[in-house]
């Protein structure tokens, strides 16, 4: 970690990204370059091939003449903690110490492309790919040792970066010892194979958070912090509500203030100056004149306008037949679940400073997504792609958001090119929630039936804007139907009056919420324990075991809900990990405020690489969830965004996290899953139906706001659905 808190962790060359190999061997001077010959095809598997990962490794590694090791990676770093854990996987199969690894992450002149950061991707699949790396590069230090020693591959050992004879351990070398002074490439003959499980010595194993210190200290370096001799802040003018037409602008009493300069090209309109604050006072000098077109719905009829224009839908999994089911059903019920917008809300707002110097643009970014950023950066300034380059420092929460066309940055971009200054774009909180990409309002319309043995055999699910994740079928269903209607982000049909895109796990919230609550609904009318009732009604040997292993961190007592106790359960399936989550609630009627006291989760994810990351994962989405499920949603009238702030729209705070359990169900023989997002899924299901077997109240409309859950207890007592 450098002291200046930066992500870069190594001092690479300048636009090696753009050298040939000749001239980038060159410049890394007394280190080792590792060619490889080896199909990569074989080592990284169909899914990490298909992601575009180089199939030359030395786009992922660096070994110098000082031992040290420099990881190079796409991903960038935006707290979910892939500097730390990326780094165990280079260390353990190169045989390294963990505190000799640097790490570079999205740097597009340095590092190999990436499609970006999300999905819970980054040690599915680009781990694979740094493994092998890593292990192909031990394997061509032991050859060269072999030839140092005297000896042969096979009878030499590794350990913290010593290459040693296993049956005379005085005779050594060093990896570092191995590059000084020298340009050595070399080719590997056959294959190296990455470890198994038994053999690892970091992975696995609890690790701190490297990027820890620099966070807490406060030197930690975001996009924002970044400083340039002569940079200007810039201010941009914005329509007041989306679809807005500008008719007219005038920016002379701007351009009058001292210092200040005006852009306005292209539509784009802004004002820049040496002080952001004077900056922000230009942009109040600027008159402009826009049509604002009538509203057509707003954040309580919108629900209405998603069924009516979503169109024909799409059918997935398919099974049985609904007519036989609907006959062997006991007991029927339908349900409709419905979500509002949400903003993503990250503690950094989308910022970026920019600099044209040498016909290179240089984009400092707050991006989930720097190589898609450089592409869309080049096309916006008229420059060759090789000639752009973006670097991603800390980034301060995306959850998604920061994953889309990097407006920011191209806004920046646009701005130094315009001035022949360095520019910094920084949106106020007030635009981060205009601009942002929405997670989708959407609806969900369930009808379901149970046996007389209390076992599902009907299930015809419907769900508007959100898309299927999450939906999946896992009970065991005879006759099973999931059809989608319009999906987040989509333009076919215009669903949406304003941006939509992904949110932590997209889709999969909603989705996870209604079929959880559903279920607990029919658990109820069978009078059956939700546990049991689960249980009961699937097969799946992962989902199983979560359900148990949650059941024994949890204490959970069986009964039939509502029980009076104010406990939940549900469970979900992301990113090839499996979740359960219990939680206990307690509900003031009078007010209809909802505590949540305590949660415990359990999570299927495979190998784990890094356990402490892999419960902070866990707490990080337990904590977002609450938001969502309690408190977030974006409020607006059309295209008018009313929510402007944090005293509007309510986070969760560290008065209001209950007590957290985790419980991470051991799995080495499945590759390690997604962890960014699975325990976030069930946040929503478990706490309406913990505040159902407390109150009796079901609740069918995230965020349960006090209003809302007041509203369901009164048509509770009323005997009518809320």
């Amino acid at each position: 970690m450098k002291k200046d808190g930066r992500v870069t962790l190594a001092a690479p060359p300048p636009s090696a990204g753009s050298l040939g190999r000749r001239d980038f061997i060159r410049l890394l001077g007394g280190g080792i370059v590792v060619l490889f010959s080896t199909d990569l095809s074989e080592l990284l598997g169909q899914e990490t091939r298909t992601r575009g990962y180089p199939t030359d490794f030395n786009a992922y590694l660096r070994i110098a003449g000082d031992g040290r090791v420099t990881v190079y990676s796409g991903k960038i770093e935006m707290g979910q903690g892939v500097v730390t854990s990326l780094a165990q996987m280079a260390a353990d199969e190169l045989e390294v110490s963990l505190d000799s690894i640097d790490m570079v992450l999205g740097d597009t002149d340095l590092c190999p492309f990436d499609n970006g950061t999300y999905g819970s991707m980054s040690t599915r699949f680009f781990g694979p790919a740094l493994r092998a790396a890593a292990a192909e590069a031990k394997a061509v230090l032991v050859s060269l040792a072999a030839e140092r020693l005297g000896s042969s591959p096979a009878k030499l050992s590794v350990e913290n970066g010593v290459a040693f004879v296993t049956e005379e351990p005085k005779r050594r070398v060093t990896f570092g010892e191995l590059a000084k002074g020298q340009k050595i490439v070399r080719t590997l003959d056959g294959k190296a194979a990455t470890k198994g499980v038994s053999d690892f010595r970091v992975m696995g194993r609890p690790q701190k958070r490297r990027d820890a210190r620099a966070k807490v200290t406060g030197r930690a370096i975001y996009a924002g912090d970044e400083r340039l001799p002569g940079m200007l802040y810039a201010k941009v003018l914005r329509p007041p509500a989306h679809g807005a037409t500008q008719k007219g602008v005038d920016t002379a009493a701007a351009a009058r203030m001292p210092g200040v300069v005006v852009v306005n090209e292209g539509g784009l309109v802004a004002v820049l100056h040496a002080d952001p604050e004077i900056a922000e006072k230009a942009l109040a000098a600027v008159k402009a004149d826009f049509e604002v077109p009538k509203a057509p719905f707003d954040d309580e009829t919108v629900f209405d306008h998603l069924v009516s224009s979503g169109g024909d839908g799409e059918e997935h999994e398919t099974k049985g037949d609904l007519a036989a089911g609907e006959k062997g059903s006991a007991s029927t019920f339908t349900g409709e679940y419905r979500n509002g917008y949400g903003a993503h809300a990250p503690i950094e707002t989308h910022t970026a400073l920019a600099r044209l110097e040498g016909g290179k643009m240089t984009v400092w970014a707050s991006t989930q997504t720097p190589f898609p950023n450089q592409q869309a950066i080049a096309q916006a300034v008229g420059l060759a792609k090789e000639n752009v380059r973006v670097i991603t420092p800390f980034v301060g929460g995306g959850f998604g958001g920061k994953s889309g066309g990097g407006l920011q940055a191209i806004e920046a971009a646009k701005l130094a090119k315009a001035t022949g200054r360095p520019v910094q774009v920084s949106w106020s909180r007030a635009e981060e929630f205009f601009l942002d990409a929405f997670r989708p309002a959407a609806v969900v319309k369930i009808r379901s039936g149970i046996d007389g043995e209390g076992k599902i055999c009907l299930w015809d699910y419907q769900v508007w804007a959100a898309g299927s994740r999450g939906a999946e079928q896992f009970y065991d269903v005879p006759n099973n139907r999931m059809r989608t209607y319009g999906r987040w982000g989509s333009d076919t049909p215009r669903m949406h009056l304003f941006a939509t895109g992904p949110w932590r796990a997209p889709g999969a919230n909603v989705n996870v919420f209604a079929r959880e609550s559903q279920v607990d609904t029919m658990a109820a009318k069978a009078r059956v324990d939700p546990l049991e009732f689960r249980l009961r009604n699937t097969s799946d040997k992962r989902m199983r075991g979560v359900l148990e292993a949650v059941a024994g961190r949890f204490g959970w007592k069986k009964a039939a809900p509502p029980s009076g106790r104010g406990v939940g359960v549900a469970c979900g399936i992301d990113a090839g990990t499996y979740v359960a989550l219990m939680a206990e609630v307690k509900v003031d009627a009078a007010t209809g405020k909802v505590k949540v006291v305590r949660i415990a989760c359990a999570q299927d994810m495979g190998l784990v690489i890094n356990p402490d990351g892999a419960r902070m994962q866990v707490e990080g989405c337990v904590m977002m969830g609450l938001g969502y499920a309690l408190s977030e949603e974006v409020r607006f009238k059309g295209g008018d965004i009313l929510t402007k702030n944090f005293d509007t729209y309510e986070l969760p705070r560290f008065s209001g996290m209950p007590e957290l359990e985790t419980v991470l169900v051991k799995n080495d023989e499945l590759s390690p899953q997604g962890g960014g997002e699975p325990a976030l899924v069930p946040v929503g299901a478990v706490v309406a139906n913990a505040i159902f077997d407390a109150t009796g109240a079901r609740l069918f409309r995230m965020p349960m706001t006090p209003e809302r859950v007041k509203a369901a207890l009164a048509a509770a007592k009323k005997g009518t659905p809320s």
